[in-house]
């Protein structure tokens, strides 16, 4: 009973946390819609490379933002040379330049998975800089995730 009294908690919390928000569904307009987030945001389009959205949403007075697709999605960045790994739904809190608090995304460093919570837009937009759950962190050149752009949607 413990066990479905911290699931039935983390759900609520995750419910608490949707309150009041614009929600978006369908592969089309869910990709419309992020990609519009990452523009205002001050990202480059590619540096996320969802697959298969349903389900985009976002509680403005929060900065809470999610997004499901269909099934985890790995990635590989050819302009960074690493392996990116989508959970089924990531999340974050957003402001301008930057998504923190973030869910559902991991890099591979050195054959092992490291969780990715926070990644921002730095030196005016030239550079998107990427901190992991142990505080420690590494930035490239925003331009690697453009040819991400121009690939298969």
């Amino acid at each position: 009973m413990d066990g479905e009294q911290a699931a039935s908690e983390t759900a609520g919390s995750s419910q608490h946390e949707r309150q009041g928000a614009e929600i978006v569904r369908g592969a089309d307009a869910c990709y419309q819609n992020s990609m519009e987030l990452l523009e205002e945001l001050g990202f480059p389009k590619g540096v996320m490379p969802l697959k298969n959205l349903e389900e985009c949403g976002r509680v403005r007075a929060t900065g809470f933002v999610w997004m499901k697709q269909k099934a985890p999605y790995e990635h590989f960045f050819k302009g960074t040379n690493t392996r990116v790994s989508y959970a089924i739904e990531v999340t974050a809190y957003i402001e301008k330049g930057k998504m923190k608090r973030m869910t559902g995304v991991k890099s591979k460093q050195m054959m092992i998975w490291v969780p990715i919570v926070e990644m921002c837009s730095i030196e005016d937009g030239s550079r998107v800089y990427f901190k992991s759950a142990v505080g420690i962190g590494k930035s490239f050149k925003a331009s690697a995730f453009e040819e991400e752009e121009k690939g298969d949607n």
